[in-house]
């Protein structure tokens, strides 16, 4: 398979293309790339890359931010970071992306635990990741060329526990390789629609 990564410098990111890399081709997207550079924030940029790929057999999203702060603190532009990213980059993704899929392609998208059981100062953050479990479960009735569109949801990563471990108390790590499990299910498997949570 041809497979873009958007978001394949980060933290998870880096672990999907490692795996994918083994016995696929790996185009690797983000702000940060050499190759195909993207800001997800920004609808041209996202078409931009598109017109640079040529055609694909897999598109993962593990890209995008929004704002953590107090709710009595968050402005309104404060939240439009999360909705021009996280939320509206990914749907993007998808209403720009899909064209250049081949038959029976996929779309993988990113969001996480908060979206269902959020914590102390994600009120941003967990709308933006329960907009994009509404949307995937939406969108998916309406792919056409039996193009798949799920969503992987975990819990906080090993490789970024000592980020967000205080905001997470008794909440374990999830090992990179168990989380990437719910990446290959997306690609590889033949479900649409799903929410693949991974939070234990």
């Amino acid at each position: 398979m041809r497979i873009l990564v958007i978001g394949g410098t980060g933290t998870i990111g880096k672990t999907i293309v490692k795996h994918f890399a083994a016995d696929h081709e790996v185009l690797v997207a983000g702000r940060r790339s050499k190759d195909y550079k993207v800001d997800i924030a920004d609808t041209k940029s996202i078409k931009a890359l598109f017109k640079k790929t040529g055609k694909l057999d897999a598109i993962i999203c593990a890209a995008g931010e929004a704002k953590w702060a107090p709710f009595k603190e968050l402005s309104e532009a404060d939240y439009h970071i999360g909705l021009r990213s996280k939320l509206m980059g990914q749907v993007n993704v998808v209403r720009i992306g899909r064209k250049r899929l081949r038959r029976k392609g996929s779309i993988t998208l990113t969001t996480g635990i908060l979206a269902d059981d959020p914590v102390y100062q994600t009120a941003s953050a967990a709308m933006v990741n329960g907009g994009i479990h509404s949307f995937v479960q939406a969108v998916a009735l309406e792919m056409k060329k039996g193009i798949r569109v799920n969503v992987v949801s975990s819990g906080v990563v090993m490789d970024a526990y000592h980020k967000y471990e205080s905001y997470f108390p008794g909440h374990p790590p999830i090992p990179m390789d168990k989380m990437m499990l719910g990446y290959v299910r997306s690609v590889e498997g033949k479900g649409t629609g799903e929410i693949i949570r991974i939070y234990s």
